[in-house]
């Protein structure tokens, strides 16, 4: 399989998850069952891979009480706030939100003094990222109907991200325990924390839709995703995953409109260019991407983090 098959299959598996999200919803299930199914199936993956591979699960207290920070930042919380937010925002938006995780990152760098100054390309990547944002909420378009609470909790939910990966970064590098084995306890772990939002949610009717959606959702959108995006950067080098991240939003707006039929508006893709663009420049400068340590294994792939 060619390095473009690969990363075209890649994207589309990872960038389809917000249309599995807003098909969940749909048919009934509510956010909360959503966020505990995808991380219980995601689990399941990850830690039938990790033992086929011969990995165990990490046995020090330490690292599991490290693992509980990093499951609820970039895992339980998020997959929450984008289940919440795809209730009142169009799956493709979703999407294109969630690329704005290296933005939020660069702002909790800059706060926590861990980037240097910044350079005039990777400034202006900055505003033209957060311009992007504001061209797709269009908050001077009462008619738009993206700014609303949901497209808050999906701006949220990006900014979890940018929190978990500060916080891996500083206190999951470097742990002698395997990558699989290392994902699968956090995804284990934000199973744990996502259980009290089973309470919270109407009664609607779940169809066997919405059970087939967030059962593939789990598997193949979550612990797939990250077994082949390992595979990718192991095999290919992490510059060849890193452009998986730019392709997502791109998957998830056309999904959103040839399987849902959601509004293409010229605006959202305008948006979604800017917003790339802005992203792109704020990497400028910052090295080759690196490999990605195990913990970060469930979230986003390598673009969304600076």
């Amino acid at each position: 399989m060619t390095s473009a098959i690969r990363m075209g299959v890649l994207a589309l598996l990872w960038g389809s998850g917000f249309l599995w999200i807003k098909i969940s919803l749909n048919e009934g299930l509510t956010p909360g069952w959503i966020t505990f199914v995808r991380c219980l199936l995601g689990a399941a993956v990850l830690l039938a891979l990790a033992y086929g591979a011969g990995q165990r699960l990490p046995r020090d207290r330490a690292t599991w009480g490290r693992l509980v920070v990093a499951a609820f930042f970039c895992n339980a919380l998020p997959f929450l706030l984008f289940s919440i937010g795809e209730q009142t925002v169009d799956s493709g938006v979703a999407g294109v939100l969630n690329a704005t995780t290296p933005l939020w990152s660069l702002v909790i760098g800059l706060a926590l003094r861990t980037e240097g100054p910044l350079r005039a390309a990777r400034s202006a990547g900055l505003v033209l990222g957060f311009a992007g944002v504001l061209l797709i909420f269009a908050p001077w378009s009462h008619g738009s109907g993206l700014m609303s609470w949901g497209a808050l909790a999906l701006l949220g939910a990006s900014a979890s991200y940018a929190v978990a990966f500060a916080y891996m970064a500083r206190h999951l590098t470097g742990r002698r325990t395997a990558p699989l084995a290392l994902s699968a306890a956090q995804l284990l772990t934000a199973t744990g924390l996502s259980t009290p939002a089973l309470a919270v949610g109407g009664s609607a009717t779940v169809t066997w839709a919405g059970i087939l959606a967030v059962v593939v959702l789990g598997i193949f959108a979550t612990g797939l995703t990250f077994h082949l995006n390992y595979r990718m950067i192991a095999d290919e080098g992490p510059t060849a995953a890193a452009t998986v991240g730019y392709l997502l939003p791109v998957v998830s707006v056309t999904l959103g409109a040839l399987v849902l039929g959601e509004p293409l508006t010229a605006r959202v893709v305008a948006g979604m260019a800017v917003v790339l663009v802005g992203v792109a420049l704020t990497r400028a400068g910052t090295g080759p991407a690196r490999k990605p340590r195990a913990a970060d294994a469930s979230g986003p792939p390598l673009p969304a983090r600076s």
